[in-house]
């Protein structure tokens, strides 16, 4: 089948939906395009932070976003 056809066919099932549920075809392709980029396009941004920052970083979580705090809710 080609893409034209599949479109075509696709778009006849669509059409024969009601609205609430062509919402919920329309949703579903949504979730299937994939989001965010390519690690490979992050590699110009590597050791932009300094190893001094990082430490911080790293201490900064230890510290902080190990605890819970029962009474926060």
């Amino acid at each position: 089948m080609t893409n034209a056809a599949m479109r075509n066919n696709i778009i006849t099932q669509i059409d024969k939906l009601p609205s609430d549920l062509q919402l919920r075809v329309l949703n579903f392709a949504k979730s299937l395009i994939p989001k965010g980029v390519e690690g490979k396009s992050l590699l110009k941004f590597s050791g932009s932070i300094s190893a001094e920052d990082l430490q911080l970083m790293s201490k900064a979580i230890e510290e902080s976003c190990e605890k819970v705090d029962i009474g926060e809710w």
